[in-house]
């Protein structure tokens, strides 16, 4: 049996072959492409095990072993097996050799490679946030722009939408710009960026849409009141196949949503969530559990219950609400059920399936595109004209307050 450890690089990768019956190796560099990848195992038809560790391109290496029906170990570099602090040499062949011989000694933990399709609905799931922050961050440099100029605009949305005509009377092509406007032609070039990502985020957002409106699963995570779709297709491309979660702490431990434990004899210390995992799908789990709050009769009571009434209990009782949303969404992927409130609450608390009814505001008025005075501080000013002013006497009588003329 010849065990072949690949050290992955990014532009080449050291290979090792490894004979469990004489115990010998030799070692071979090659380049990190595919047709190279593809000679390797044209070339060594005597390989039973290809062990390689979890980056990027151990995805397409595995699906090219995959075609070829060669068994393949990719597996995780978190673990206490690749703790080489004592080492005092290391080098790519060293680490191809210690592959090869922790896989025989069965020291590895192998990690869950996704297929393809999967793996591009995450690229595109986490492209799209980085669109979402790409639009923010010209946003803020807009805002930066006038705030430097001294430039009221409108707050809030409403400045990029009924207040943009007003950002936009200062835009100007950088060809036109004299010395003294060059701040013009940097605000057209910026809106210009800002409408073109606009677009493409929109386009984006469309694709997702009618990708969720075909995933039955996703279709199946909705229904849980407080659980969006954004939320849902992460979900859905994180944990993949649920049955290859064992239980549900597992699940936990895989999202980084459980707290580091350090045990010694009596002493039992559980610190901070271990935050391995999906930083995104963390972070989209704790915005739908305080959205949830609003919307789940089962989200509330659960939260209420692990606050206990304290104030500085919040925090740590989202985090908790959040591991339990994804626990639940797990479930009903694995069961193939929808969201059912009676399994958690009594009859009387699961009416219209745990909803809850939410009283929304009138919306505003959309008002004025733009006015020299702010609506906080016409509102302060307003407020001055209507209520008299109060003025507190002190001394020996009872305290009194006296209107002002």
């Amino acid at each position: 049996m010849v065990t072949c450890a690949i050290d992955l690089g990014k532009f080449h990768s050291v290979c090792c072959f490894y004979d469990q019956q004489t115990q010998t190796h030799n070692f071979q560099t090659i380049a990190t492409k595919r047709s190279h990848i593809e000679h390797l195992l044209d070339s060594r038809p005597d390989v039973d095990l290809i062990v390689m560790e979890a980056c990027g391109p151990s995805s397409w290496i595995h699906d090219i072993c995959k075609e070829r029906q060669l068994k393949t170990l990719v597996c995780s570099t978190n673990e206490e097996a690749w703790s080489w602090k004592a080492t005092k040499r290391k080098t790519d062949r060293d680490d191809a050799r210690r592959l090869a011989e922790m896989s025989l000694m069965k020291r590895l933990v192998p990690v869950h490679v996704p297929q393809p399709n999967v793996r591009e609905q995450r690229a595109f799931i986490k492209y799209r946030k980085s669109v979402d922050q790409d639009i923010n961050r010209l946003k803020n440099s807009i805002r930066s722009i006038f705030a430097n100029r001294g430039i009221e605009i409108d707050t809030g949305e409403r400045a990029w939408n009924t207040g943009r005509k007003h950002i936009n009377s200062f835009r100007k092509p950088i060809g036109d710009c004299t010395r003294d406007e060059l701040w013009r032609g940097q605000l057209d070039m910026q809106l210009a960026r800002l409408d073109d990502l606009t677009e493409k985020l929109e386009s984006l957002e469309a694709k997702l849409d009618a990708f969720a409106a075909e995933h039955p699963d996703i279709v199946r995570l909705m229904s849980m009141p407080g659980l969006g779709r954004k939320t849902a297709e992460a979900l859905v491309a994180a944990i993949d196949n649920p049955h290859r979660f064992k239980n549900a702490r597992h699940l936990s431990s895989y999202l980084g949503l459980v707290p580091k434990q350090y045990q010694s004899g009596q002493m039992d210390r559980h610190g901070r969530i271990s935050k391995r995992g999906s930083k995104l799908l963390r972070s989209l789990l704790l915005q739908c559990a305080w959205t949830s709050l609003r919307y789940n009769r089962w989200s509330k009571k659960t939260f209420d219950r692990i606050t206990g009434g304290s104030k500085t209990r919040r925090k740590k009782a989202g985090i908790a609400l959040a591991r339990k949303i994804a626990v639940i969404a797990w479930a009903m992927m694995r069961d193939q059920t929808t969201w059912d409130a009676s399994k958690l609450l009594s009859a009387e608390e699961a009416k219209d399936n745990g909803k809850m009814k939410v009283k929304r505001k009138l919306p505003k008025p959309p008002g004025p595109v733009h006015c020299e005075e702010s609506s906080r501080a016409s509102h302060r000013r307003s407020q001055l004209t209507t209520k008299p002013k109060r003025q507190t006497r002190t001394g020996n009588h009872r305290t009194k307050t006296v209107q002002q003329e």
